[in-house]
């Protein structure tokens, strides 16, 4: 099929803005089409999609048969208007699909697709009655703005994500200003663009609230007022509108992605209360051994091999062929296709949480020294017959530093898996390892930890890490979590703590799939800080975003763990 492209194309929305963008249609006749709406511009070469990237490959879909449409969102690039997260977002889309249905060159049905924020405008149509709209493809995306993106699940500001993005977004508007003559002065594009030579930097200073490099005025000084999930926060949570979703979903995540939470728990959502049998049962998820921005599978100290490098077009032509185009498959995609790592080895699964998951208890046992990986914290079956507890200092001015996860910038070092021999060195870290195992152990879906706490603080955070410890003492990690326990009820209702008292809590350590192999040994990794990937709690238990280091507090923290207070790693183990 002869395509035309059309740069430049404008679109009126409902309240008269205008957006643009480029159009790939086809020459004779009418075809499906895809529609990408985006804030990084629509001639962003990544835009264009590849091997390693987030996106499917656009020539590919053209070729495929596809119309494709690649829009600026409202006050980005070449578009008219203001951005700002997701406050136009809904009726924009609406709009858009609206535009595209009237054109000649449109059969009428519309899928969209997109990686990061431009998923979440994928889930902002799909969540109402878009006429139009057969299929959705969000890749690394969530719907709940607050605990899968700004905030984590147990309430710690995602700092390096928040302080990285908002610069770069904030120096999009002054480049724009610039170019429109809307202001004259370069300083504010200037020191946005440098600090983000160095976005690491960015996360130093406090307050937080006062960061001099992100500006004020705009989106980010509402999130930092609003720490808790209140209703500033309910109020754009998509969440439970996944009961309405009446149309397909493809949704693509990965084990070191940012959005790895909400991409699971929004496949979940859909796939158990979807609005039509179409959404509940032709949905699909499909994970790799990836981070948000590259899907190469391949880090400085993990190489996941020739399989573990992810290309998104097939998956995404066969999807849309089937819920655009009414193409039964020879065979079915599979609903739930993951990169299973240790293994390294891609598998096919009937559905999320896989349905022969065992969630098994690993208790922490020590003689009270822990600290450090040299220590004496051993992970068993069974709690302990002795009551013990290990105790670790907590110095904001000194926090544990970032070693791999989910988060960005994707700095090699912070992101993805890390050797942990960087930091389980330190007095603050508590290591709990298991024996060296005989025969392999899968653990694959949600791991937590269930462990019993005291502080002298009112306010601090407990942090969790699984680790994959090799015969060569390497030791990777897999999944972590946070939790600040003032949130340890509710992230709603925070709650000091009473200095000395004891307390069970639970820790979300997100999504993982490996095999632990013989000759591996499975730890758990606890501390009080993970800085800059979060923001340092003060221990004070006040307004942390606008206290200085210099008003936080050392705070001294006990696990504690024995036949009383039975610590334990909860893993989804899974036997075949």
């Amino acid at each position: 099929m002869k395509h035309v492209y059309e740069p430049n194309v404008t679109m009126t929305m409902r309240d008269g803005v205008a957006l643009v963008a480029d159009v790939w249609r086809p020459l004779e006749g009418a075809a499906p089409t895809l529609l990408l709406r985006l804030p990084y511009s629509k001639r962003n070469p990544i835009t264009y999609g590849g091997p390693a990237t987030t996106v499917p490959t656009l020539m590919a879909l053209v070729n495929a048969g596809y119309a494709v449409v690649l829009q600026d969102t409202r006050g980005t690039y070449a578009s008219e208007g203001e951005f700002e997260p997701k406050i136009n977002e809904i009726a924009d889309g609406q709009d858009t699909v609206a535009w595209i249905t009237r054109q000649d060159w449109s059969d009428g049905t519309i899928g969209m697709y997109g990686a990061s924020y431009s998923g979440m405008n994928q889930w902002a149509v799909a969540i109402k009655d878009t006429p139009g709209l057969k299929a959705i493809a969000p890749a690394m995306a969530a719907t709940d703005w607050y605990s899968e993106l700004w905030y984590s699940e147990g309430g710690a500001l995602s700092l390096s994500l928040c302080t990285m993005w908002n610069a770069m977004m904030y120096a999009g508007e002054e480049q724009r200003d610039l170019a429109n003559g809307k202001t004259t002065d370069s300083t504010a594009l200037i020191r946005l663009g440098g600090s983000l030579l160095n976005p690491l930097s960015l996360n130093d200073a406090t307050p937080v609230a006062d960061l001099p490099v992100i500006g004020k005025g705009r989106w980010f000084d509402d999130w930092l007022a609003h720490p808790n999930f209140d209703g500033y926060w309910a109020a754009q949570d998509w969440s439970p509108l996944a009961s309405s979703v009446t149309v397909p979903v493809l949704a693509t995540g990965g084990w070191y992605d940012i959005k790895i939470n909400g991409t699971v728990a929004d496949f979940v959502r859909v796939r158990t209360q979807g609005a039509s049998e179409a959404a509940r049962e032709n949905s699909r998820l499909i994970i790799g051994p990836w981070e948000h921005v590259s899907t190469s599978g391949q880090f400085a100290d993990r190489h996941f091999g020739i399989l573990g490098s992810g290309d998104f077009t097939e998956a995404h032509i066969a999807f849309f062929d089937q819920t655009l185009r009414g193409v039964t498959p020879d065979s079915p995609a599979p609903r739930v296709r993951i990169f299973v790592m240790g293994i390294d080895q891609w598998r096919d699964e009937q559905d999320w949480p896989l349905p022969d998951t065992s969630y098994t208890d690993y208790h922490l046992h020590s003689g009270g020294s822990a600290n450090t990986r040299h220590g004496d914290g051993t992970l068993q079956p069974g709690p302990s017959s002795t009551k013990a507890h290990d105790e670790f200092r907590y110095d904001p001015r000194d926090p544990v530093r970032t070693a791999g996860g989910a988060l960005l910038p994707s700095v090699p070092g912070l992101v993805g898996p890390v050797d942990q021999r960087v930091v389980d060195g330190r007095s603050d870290v508590l290591c709990f390892t298991g024996p060296v195992l005989e025969e392999p152990v899968e653990v694959t879906g949600h791991v937590e930890l269930k462990v019993f706490v005291s502080s002298n603080a009112v306010d601090t955070d407990i942090t969790a890490k699984l680790v994959d410890v090799f015969p060569d003492g390497r030791a990777i990690n897999l999944c972590d979590g946070i939790l600040r326990l003032r949130y340890r009820n509710d992230l709603s209702n925070p709650a000091p703590l009473t200095p000395g008292e004891v307390y069970e809590v639970t820790v979300p350590m997100a999504v993982t799939s490996n095999v632990f192999l013989p000759g591996h040994r499975i730890r758990l990794d606890i501390s009080s800080s993970n800085f800059p990937r979060y923001d340092r709690n003060t221990n004070t238990g006040g307004f942390i975003a606008q206290e200085s280091i210099a008003q936080s507090v050392v705070a001294t923290n006990r696990i504690i763990h024995g036949p009383e207070h039975p610590s334990r790693l909860v893993l989804p183990i899974i036997n075949r």
